[in-house]
């Protein structure tokens, strides 16, 4: 990761916002490092100093903005908070907030998230799924359990919940990838969370 190569903090912010801007608009075949270098300002070797390769790049440029992107959802969410619904429900704004306020970050993870190049698909895919085993520890690890069902796999449905808010939030990153912030309505989108917690609840709680 970037906070491991000891690069310099001036070059390092260029270089991260010229890959994951690059990245997020070509995808990791099509995305060339003359473009990043170029509006880097720096030079090739000196990236190459940094990163012995494109895909050595782009998978270290992924892990440390998941990272970062987490490590900010998590410092907003109430910790003390013990239902899944409330949890997920504050997760999901606080992402779509990011969706305008970070649109580069949020487009390189998006397609990150589904890249089929084969060069760099398995270690992405280990990291997702790392990620969402530590994020299911961090989110869910004190839930209240006894609001569900008797008899219902607990688990299971904790997934088919983060999953659908995670559909959910991708599709409302696609409407808010060309407005500003206050061209959002809010209320639309709190009204559309707050229907899938109601139909969720009457599947899945007592």
């Amino acid at each position: 990761m970037f906070k491991s190569l000891n690069i310099d903090p001036e070059k390092e912010y260029r270089i991260i916002r010229a890959a994951t801007r690059v990245f997020a608009e070509n995808g990791y075949e099509k995305a060339s490092t003359n473009a990043i270098v170029k509006e880097a300002k720096i030079s090739k070797g000196i990236l190459f100093h940094y990163f012995n390769s494109k895909k050595e790049l782009y998978v270290s440029l992924y892990e440390y903005l998941s990272g970062l992107f987490t490590e900010k959802v998590y410092e907003r969410l109430d910790r003390n908070e013990r239902d899944i619904f409330a949890t997920i429900r504050s997760v999901t704004l606080i992402k779509f907030e990011f969706f305008s306020v970070y649109p580069d970050l949020i487009n390189f993870l998006t397609s990150a998230f589904s890249e089929e190049a084969s060069e760099v698909k398995d270690e992405i895919e280990k990291y997702k799924t790392k990620m969402v085993e530590n994020s299911f520890a961090t989110l869910f690890s004190n839930i209240d359990t006894s609001k569900f069902k008797a008899g219902i796999d607990v688990i299971k449905s904790i997934q088919v919940i983060y999953w659908t808010f995670e559909g959910m939030a991708n599709q409302q990153q696609l409407k808010a990838k060309s407005l500003s912030v206050d061209e959002i309505n809010q209320e639309e989108v709190l009204a559309e969370i707050d229907a899938y917690i109601e139909l969720l609840k009457i599947s899945f709680y007592k």
